[in-house]
This record gives structure tokens, C-alpha cells and sequence, in this order.
């Protein structure tokens, strides 16, 4: 199979416009996928565990009586992480010791303070920081099983004090993978559901006899997972809508091009609509990785999907400096960043919208999807300009806290009063005069 992807130069006249062209993708699903997905919802939402039952029965083909059949005990988690081999297991454990690790140092804390500005003695302010009451995890099952997800979900859940985390993987035809089952044992997920699909986003989402209603759903899945989870988005809150896998590349030349060119098809074959883009300041060198993408591309198992991707999405970008590919990156964007440089750190400043910056030749991104410690949930699609990774944050959320003294009462009272009547909201202006001793 012959290796092509485009090369550029940000010099050409209409590079933007053609980098632009290059990112475009349309995150949609398409009519036939959200009639389906409503109908699912509505038919979960009014019938419960028997219609969870019957979409299961249906896609998963699996010949169920009921909802009981249809969860893992506990005992059968701890046997499949038992009966691990001993180096996948040993993986597992390590990576989920150093993802906690990480996470740790999210966890944010409740505060207090004393307001002491003039008028405002005894008032305090401040913040109460609370763990949600209930999470679903959706993992994707079959030949798509990723234990890393349940990982870099459920430990920030975990770590955050979430009180009860439901896991829901599709089994279809009864296909379990060990290491799915393994990787919630090590996490603490508290239950174990054998459904996936839109079926199983609205059972999280609207609660059943046998499965509680959660306040967030968190985890990747295909078409129809994205749009049902869009759909009960305010029922319930969601992590994201996650697009595509994208990786950047920024070298100056120094690195070994097979190395970045296996870092571009590592991205790539996740699948054919995944972006991997290098922007360089040395044109040898991206000829250079061009040929190493070419002599590494036939040995690949998943060369089609990375071929496609390639092709369709990738580029090789020449760029005049490191300062230019810089800009180029925050117009990107990405998921990933790889700053493949000699001396990295100056530019790092210089990054400002990127899920996951890695630094250095050693610092590949596979890495940061399994076991160097960081969430590998990341914004995608442009999304880093407003949004962050997967943390411990995402699993608390935060109250305001309100202490107004009677002396601050007299401060603040007026205050508010003018600008009540300055909207026209005359209750809100009594409200806050009442509180005045004249």
C-alpha cells in the first residue's frame, strides 16, 4: 500500500484558507442516526428495563429474560482482574496507581473568608466544594474495549469522592473483555451493567427500576452514543462530544523521523477521520519522514485505516520558524501536542489552546494515553480554545456560600436596591430595603 499525505508551506498565499479546508470536519451525526436515537430515548424514557431489555436483545444479540441478567456481580470484576496474566495485570495496577496519583492533586477544597471591607463586618463569604452524587461511565465493548477509559474515567470520579459510579459496556453476543472488567475492579466502580448504545445513555440518563437515574455520563462511544448523550445534555450533565483523534507535531529537525512518523500513524490508526499534522522548520527532515512513512507504513496491522487517514486528513507542513508554528498550533488547536524540539521549554508559553502538550523527543503521546498520569480525555475539534482535559473538577461542582451580617446588610442593601430599580424588578428593591434599619 502506497503512503500519501499532503505537504504544504505556510508560505503559499493560500495556506490559511487550505489549513482551514484541512480541519473542517462536521461533528453531525446524520438524520437516520438521530431518528433512531430519539426513538431510543423515548422508548427507554416511558418503558424502562424492558425496553433496555429489548433494544439489548436487538443490537447486542444477547437472549436475556431480564435487567438481572444484565449486571456483573462484583465477584466476576475481581475474577477477571485474578485471572490476568501476570504482566497485564501488573501494567494495569501501574497505571491506575499513577493516574490516581495525578488526580490527587486536583481535588479542590471548600474556603471561607471574612469579608473585611468597610461596612461589611461579620460577613463571610465563600465556597462549598461537593462531590456529585452519582456518575455513569459508558465504555465501549466488543473489538472497540478500551480498559485505559475506565481508567482515566473512573479514577478522577473516585478520587473526587463520587458516591456511587455505574458502569455500562456493551457485551455483543455475549464478548467480554477481561481487561475492561479487570480495569473497574482496580477503579472501584460500583456497578456493572452489560448494555451499551443510545439504550444505555438513556437508562443513565432517565433512571430505571433497576438502573438509578445519574447526574453525569461520562465515556466515549460511537454515532449513536454522541448523539444521545447530546440529547439528554441538561437532564444531565455530559463530559463532552468528542471528535476524531488529532495529534500536532512542531520540530525543528532534531528528532528521528521514524520516530515522529509512527507518532503520526499512532493517531492515525485510531481511525480514518483522525487528523495527524506536522508543522516543521526543516524541509529535509520532512522528507525525511515522508520516507520513513512509506517504508513503515506496509508493516503496520491497521495500515488501511492509517492510510485513509493520512491521505484525507494529515498533513506535512513547512513553516519558517518556531514562532510561526506556534501561531499555527493555537489557530489548530489540538488534542495532542508534541513539541519534538532540541530545547522545547522556551515555547511552551507560547502554547495557548492544546488538551495535552507533551515535551521532548521521549514524551510521546501514546504514553499519555495509558500511563503517564494526566487524563488522556481531551478536547478535540478546536475545543481546547474553551475547554480543559477530564479531571477531578469535572466530578465536583461548587456552591456559593453567603453570610451577610446585619451591619453588611446595610451596605449592600442600598446597592442592590438602586440597581433593582434600575431593571424595573421593584420585589427584588423592597427585598433588599426592608433589611434597612432607616
Amino acid at each position: 500500500m502506497s503512503a500519501q499525505i499532503r505537504r504544504l508551506s505556510s508560505a503559499e498565499p493560500d495556506f490559511m484558507s487550505t489549513l482551514d479546508t484541512l480541519l473542517a470536519f462536521e461533528g453531525s451525526t446524520d438524520a437516520a442516526i438521530e431518528v433512531a436515537v430519539a426513538e431510543i430515548l423515548r422508548a427507554v424514557r416511558s418503558q424502562g428495563d424492558a425496553a433496555v431489555v429489548d433494544f439489548t436483545r436487538c443490537f447486542d444479540h444477547l437472549d436475556v429474560a431480564d435487567m438481572s441478567a444484565l449486571e456483573l456481580p462484583k465477584a466476576e470484576l475481581e475474577a477477571a482482574l485474578a485471572g490476568l496474566p501476570a504482566a497485564q495485570r501488573a501494567a494495569l495496577e501501574a497505571a491506575a496507581a499513577r493516574v490516581r496519583s495525578y488526580h490527587e492533586r486536583q481535588v479542590q477544597e471548600s474556603w471561607r473568608y471574612n469579608d473585611e471591607s468597610e461596612g461589611m463586618q461579620g460577613t463571610r463569604l465563600g465556597q462549598k466544594v461537593t462531590p456529585l452524587d452519582r456518575v455513569g461511565l459508558y465504555v465501549p465493548g466488543g473489538r472497540a474495549s478500551y480498559p485505559s477509559s475506565v481508567l482515566m474515567n473512573a479514577i478522577p470520579a473516585k478520587v473526587a469522592g463520587v458516591g456511587e459510579l455505574i458502569m455500562v459496556v456493551p457485551t455483543p453476543r455475549g464478548e467480554k473483555n477481561p481487561l475492561v472488567l479487570a480495569a473497574a475492579a482496580i477503579t472501584g466502580v460500583d456497578r456493572v451493567f452489560t448494555i451499551g448504545g443510545a439504550q444505555a445513555v438513556a437508562a443513565l440518563a432517565y433512571g430505571t427500576a433497576t438502573i438509578p437515574q445519574v447526574d453525569k455520563i461520562v465515556g466515549p462511544g460511537n454515532a449513536y452514543v454522541a448523539s444521545a448523550k447530546r440529547r439528554v445534555f441538561g437532564t444531565v450533565g455530559i463530559d463532552m462530544v468528542a471528535g476524531p483523534s488529532e495529534v500536532l507535531i512542531i520540530s525543528d529537525g532534531s528528532g528521528n523521523p521514524d520516530w515522529v512518523a509512527m507518532d503520526l500513524f499512532a493517531q492515525a490508526e485510531h481511525d480514518e477521520l483522525a487528523q495527524s499534522i506536522l508543522l516543521c522548520t526543516d524541509e529535509g527532515f520532512i522528507g525525511r519522514v515522508e520516507e520513513s512513512i512509506a517504508r513503515l507504513l506496509p508493516e503496520m496491522p491497521r495500515r488501511e485505516t492509517i492510510a485513509t487517514s493520512l491521505k484525507n486528513r494529515g498533513a506535512l507542513i513547512h513553516v519558517s520558524d518556531l514562532a510561526e508554528a506556534c501561531r499555527i498550533a493555537n489557530r489548530i488547536a489540538p488534542e495532542h501536542l508534541e513539541l519534538s524540539l532540541d530545547d522545547p521549554y522556551p515555547w511552551i508559553d507560547q502554547i495557548r489552546h492544546a488538551g495535552a502538550i507533551f515535551i521532548g523527543h521521549y514524551s510521546v503521546e501514546a504514553l499519555g494515553d495509558y500511563c503517564a498520569g494526566p487524563n488522556h480525555v481531551l478536547p478535540t475539534m478546536r475545543s481546547a480554545r474553551f475547554s480543559s482535559p477530564l479531571g477531578v473538577y469535572d466530578f465536583q461542582k461548587r456552591t456559593s456560600l453567603i453570610d451577610i451580617s446585619e451591619a453588611g446588610a446595610q451596605t449592600l442593601g442600598r446597592v442592590a436596591s438602586v440597581l433593582a430599580h434600575g431593571e424595573g424588578l421593584q420585589a427584588h428593591a423592597r427585598s433588599a430595603e426592608m433589611r434597612l434599619k432607616d
